[in-house]
Protein backbone atom coordinates (compact mmCIF):
# COMPACT_ATOMS: atom_id res chain seq x y z
CA UNK A 1 0.00 0.00 0.00
CA UNK A 2 2.68 2.47 1.12
CA UNK A 3 4.52 1.88 -2.29
CA UNK A 4 1.64 2.05 -4.62
CA UNK A 5 1.23 5.81 -2.69
CA UNK A 6 4.59 6.54 -3.35
CA UNK A 7 4.29 5.51 -6.96
CA UNK A 8 1.39 7.70 -7.25
CA UNK A 9 2.69 11.10 -5.63
CA UNK A 10 6.12 10.74 -7.81
CA UNK A 11 3.44 9.86 -10.93
CA UNK A 12 1.19 13.17 -10.29
CA UNK A 13 3.06 15.83 -11.32
CA UNK A 14 4.20 14.18 -14.25
CA UNK A 15 0.09 13.24 -14.87
CA UNK A 16 -0.79 16.74 -14.05
CA UNK A 17 1.52 17.96 -16.70
CA UNK A 18 -0.38 16.16 -19.33
CA UNK A 19 -3.50 17.83 -17.86
CA UNK A 20 -2.62 20.68 -19.24
CA UNK A 21 -1.93 19.29 -22.51
CA UNK A 22 -5.78 17.79 -22.36
CA UNK A 23 -6.74 21.22 -21.68
CA UNK A 24 -5.02 22.81 -24.44
CA UNK A 25 -6.98 20.34 -27.11
CA UNK A 26 -10.47 20.60 -25.12
CA UNK A 27 -10.26 24.82 -25.27
CA UNK A 28 -9.10 24.50 -29.12
CA UNK A 29 -11.65 22.12 -29.56
CA UNK A 30 -14.31 24.42 -28.04
CA UNK A 31 -13.45 26.81 -29.69
CA UNK A 32 -13.63 25.72 -33.08
CA UNK A 33 -17.05 23.90 -32.46
CA UNK A 34 -17.95 27.37 -30.99
CA UNK A 35 -16.71 29.76 -34.28
CA UNK A 36 -17.72 27.33 -36.85
CA UNK A 37 -20.80 25.68 -35.24
CA UNK A 38 -22.84 29.07 -34.73
CA UNK A 39 -23.05 29.70 -38.40
CA UNK A 40 -23.84 26.13 -39.35
CA UNK A 41 -26.79 26.22 -37.06
CA UNK A 42 -28.04 29.90 -38.96
CA UNK A 43 -27.33 28.61 -42.22
CA UNK A 44 -29.63 24.81 -41.07
CA UNK A 45 -32.29 27.41 -39.92
CA UNK A 46 -32.47 30.18 -42.37
CA UNK A 47 -30.24 30.00 -45.49
CA UNK A 48 -31.88 28.11 -48.63
CA UNK A 49 -32.61 24.72 -49.33
CA UNK A 50 -28.97 23.61 -51.03
CA UNK A 51 -27.23 25.09 -48.40
CA UNK A 52 -29.43 23.60 -45.88
CA UNK A 53 -28.23 20.49 -47.51
CA UNK A 54 -24.49 21.09 -47.33
CA UNK A 55 -24.99 22.09 -43.72
CA UNK A 56 -27.12 19.04 -43.41
CA UNK A 57 -24.22 16.29 -45.27
CA UNK A 58 -21.52 18.01 -42.63
CA UNK A 59 -23.42 16.88 -39.41
CA UNK A 60 -24.63 13.69 -40.95
CA UNK A 61 -21.18 12.83 -41.79
CA UNK A 62 -19.44 14.02 -38.52
CA UNK A 63 -22.00 12.92 -36.39
CA UNK A 64 -22.37 9.54 -37.80
CA UNK A 65 -18.06 8.14 -37.78
CA UNK A 66 -16.19 7.08 -34.57
CA UNK A 67 -14.05 9.70 -33.53
CA UNK A 68 -11.46 7.36 -33.25
CA UNK A 69 -12.15 6.70 -37.02
CA UNK A 70 -11.92 10.10 -38.00
CA UNK A 71 -8.79 11.14 -36.32
CA UNK A 72 -6.83 8.30 -38.13
CA UNK A 73 -8.93 9.52 -41.07
CA UNK A 74 -7.52 13.01 -41.25
CA UNK A 75 -3.59 12.42 -39.79
CA UNK A 76 -2.74 9.34 -41.56
CA UNK A 77 -5.27 9.85 -44.45
CA UNK A 78 -6.50 13.38 -45.83
CA UNK A 79 -3.88 15.37 -43.78
CA UNK A 80 -0.88 13.22 -45.56
CA UNK A 81 -2.80 13.61 -48.64
CA UNK A 82 -2.89 16.91 -48.81
CA UNK A 83 0.47 17.55 -47.67
CA UNK A 84 -0.21 19.34 -44.66
CA UNK A 85 2.72 17.61 -41.95
CA UNK A 86 1.32 18.73 -38.32
CA UNK A 87 1.72 17.87 -34.94
CA UNK A 88 -0.67 15.32 -33.14
CA UNK A 89 -1.33 18.09 -31.08
CA UNK A 90 -3.14 20.45 -33.59
CA UNK A 91 -4.42 16.86 -35.33
CA UNK A 92 -6.17 16.32 -32.84
CA UNK A 93 -7.46 19.61 -31.76
CA UNK A 94 -8.77 20.35 -35.77
CA UNK A 95 -10.52 16.75 -35.26
CA UNK A 96 -12.43 17.03 -32.25
CA UNK A 97 -13.02 21.18 -33.19
CA UNK A 98 -14.18 19.95 -36.45
CA UNK A 99 -16.79 17.21 -35.11
CA UNK A 100 -17.61 19.46 -32.33
CA UNK A 101 -18.90 22.06 -34.99
CA UNK A 102 -21.53 19.28 -35.99
CA UNK A 103 -22.72 18.76 -32.83
CA UNK A 104 -22.35 22.24 -31.05
CA UNK A 105 -24.54 23.52 -34.65
CA UNK A 106 -27.85 21.04 -32.93
CA UNK A 107 -27.28 22.94 -30.14
CA UNK A 108 -27.42 26.33 -31.29
CA UNK A 109 -29.99 25.11 -33.74
CA UNK A 110 -32.08 23.85 -31.18
CA UNK A 111 -31.81 27.36 -29.21
CA UNK A 112 -32.89 29.24 -32.63
CA UNK A 113 -35.58 27.44 -32.90
CA UNK A 114 -37.20 27.62 -29.37
CA UNK A 115 -37.19 31.88 -29.96
CA UNK A 116 -40.97 32.64 -30.84
CA UNK A 117 -40.84 33.42 -35.08
CA UNK A 118 -42.33 36.63 -34.18
CA UNK A 119 -39.01 37.96 -33.42
CA UNK A 120 -38.08 37.67 -36.80
CA UNK A 121 -40.84 39.18 -38.45
CA UNK A 122 -41.12 41.93 -35.99
CA UNK A 123 -37.43 42.72 -36.52
CA UNK A 124 -37.91 42.90 -40.35
CA UNK A 125 -41.10 45.13 -39.64
CA UNK A 126 -38.53 47.59 -38.33
CA UNK A 127 -36.66 47.54 -41.09
CA UNK A 128 -33.39 44.96 -40.25
CA UNK A 129 -31.98 42.88 -42.64
CA UNK A 130 -32.60 39.33 -41.73
CA UNK A 131 -28.72 39.06 -41.35
CA UNK A 132 -28.88 42.23 -38.66
CA UNK A 133 -32.24 40.56 -37.05
CA UNK A 134 -30.17 37.29 -36.64
CA UNK A 135 -27.04 39.21 -35.65
CA UNK A 136 -28.35 41.65 -32.71
CA UNK A 137 -31.89 39.82 -31.87
CA UNK A 138 -31.94 36.27 -32.45
CA UNK A 139 -28.08 35.44 -31.75
CA UNK A 140 -27.94 36.56 -28.66
CA UNK A 141 -30.66 35.10 -27.20
CA UNK A 142 -29.65 31.84 -28.68
CA UNK A 143 -26.31 31.62 -27.10
CA UNK A 144 -28.06 32.24 -23.96
CA UNK A 145 -29.83 29.75 -24.35
CA UNK A 146 -27.39 27.17 -25.65
CA UNK A 147 -25.02 27.27 -22.22
CA UNK A 148 -26.61 24.12 -20.47
CA UNK A 149 -26.14 21.85 -23.69
CA UNK A 150 -23.04 23.66 -24.52
CA UNK A 151 -21.47 22.70 -21.18
CA UNK A 152 -22.81 19.01 -21.31
CA UNK A 153 -20.60 19.45 -24.73
CA UNK A 154 -17.46 20.52 -22.99
CA UNK A 155 -17.54 17.75 -20.71
CA UNK A 156 -17.88 14.81 -23.69
CA UNK A 157 -14.99 16.51 -25.63
CA UNK A 158 -13.02 16.17 -22.54
CA UNK A 159 -13.91 12.32 -22.05
CA UNK A 160 -13.09 12.19 -25.84
CA UNK A 161 -9.89 14.09 -25.57
CA UNK A 162 -8.38 11.12 -24.31
CA UNK A 163 -8.69 8.81 -27.50
CA UNK A 164 -5.56 11.48 -29.17
CA UNK A 165 -3.84 9.26 -27.12
CA UNK A 166 -3.60 7.04 -30.14
CA UNK A 167 -1.94 9.67 -31.72
CA UNK A 168 0.86 10.01 -29.66
CA UNK A 169 -0.08 13.11 -27.68
CA UNK A 170 1.18 13.95 -24.72
CA UNK A 171 -1.87 14.26 -22.65
CA UNK A 172 -3.33 12.67 -19.31
CA UNK A 173 -3.66 8.77 -20.48
CA UNK A 174 -0.21 8.69 -22.87
CA UNK A 175 1.52 9.62 -19.53
CA UNK A 176 -0.69 7.68 -16.95
CA UNK A 177 0.09 4.57 -19.39
CA UNK A 178 3.36 5.46 -19.45
CA UNK A 179 3.96 5.48 -16.25
CA UNK A 180 1.74 2.17 -15.60
CA UNK A 181 3.90 -0.05 -17.74
CA UNK A 182 7.00 0.82 -16.23
CA UNK A 183 5.77 0.10 -12.77
CA UNK A 184 2.88 -2.52 -13.10
CA UNK A 185 1.12 -0.31 -10.57
CA UNK A 186 -2.03 -0.17 -13.51
CA UNK A 187 -5.41 0.01 -11.02
CA UNK A 188 -4.09 2.78 -8.98
CA UNK A 189 -3.10 5.33 -11.80
CA UNK A 190 -5.80 4.66 -14.06
CA UNK A 191 -8.25 5.70 -11.10
CA UNK A 192 -5.69 8.63 -10.72
CA UNK A 193 -6.30 9.60 -14.48
CA UNK A 194 -9.77 9.55 -14.14
CA UNK A 195 -9.75 11.60 -10.82
CA UNK A 196 -7.49 14.16 -12.40
CA UNK A 197 -10.38 13.96 -15.30
CA UNK A 198 -13.08 14.13 -13.02
CA UNK A 199 -12.11 17.24 -11.66
CA UNK A 200 -11.44 18.83 -14.90
CA UNK A 201 -15.12 18.31 -15.75
CA UNK A 202 -16.14 19.08 -12.61
CA UNK A 203 -14.65 22.62 -12.95
CA UNK A 204 -15.42 23.33 -16.28
CA UNK A 205 -19.11 22.49 -15.73
CA UNK A 206 -19.15 24.91 -12.70
CA UNK A 207 -17.48 27.95 -14.65
CA UNK A 208 -20.42 27.64 -17.27
CA UNK A 209 -23.09 27.29 -14.75
CA UNK A 210 -21.76 30.67 -13.57
CA UNK A 211 -21.38 32.04 -16.78
CA UNK A 212 -24.89 30.99 -17.46
CA UNK A 213 -26.46 32.58 -14.35
CA UNK A 214 -24.52 35.77 -15.02
CA UNK A 215 -25.94 36.32 -18.63
CA UNK A 216 -29.24 35.35 -17.81
CA UNK A 217 -31.95 37.58 -18.10
CA UNK A 218 -34.60 37.47 -14.54
CA UNK A 219 -37.69 36.81 -16.03
CA UNK A 220 -36.53 35.76 -19.59
CA UNK A 221 -38.07 32.33 -21.15
CA UNK A 222 -37.53 31.40 -24.66
CA UNK A 223 -41.88 31.23 -24.81
CA UNK A 224 -41.72 34.76 -23.61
Amino acid sequence: MFETLVVITDALPYILKGAAVTVGIVLGAMGIGLALGVPVAVVQVYAPRGWRLLAGLYVWFFRGIPVLVLLFLFYFGLFSLIGLNISAFLAAVIVLGLRGVAYQSQIFRGAILSLPQGQMKAARALGMSDLQAIKSIILPQALRLSIPGWSNEYSIVLKDSAIAFVLGTSEIMSRTHFVASRTYEHLPLYITAGAVFFVLTTIGVRCLRRLEHRVSLPGYSAHN
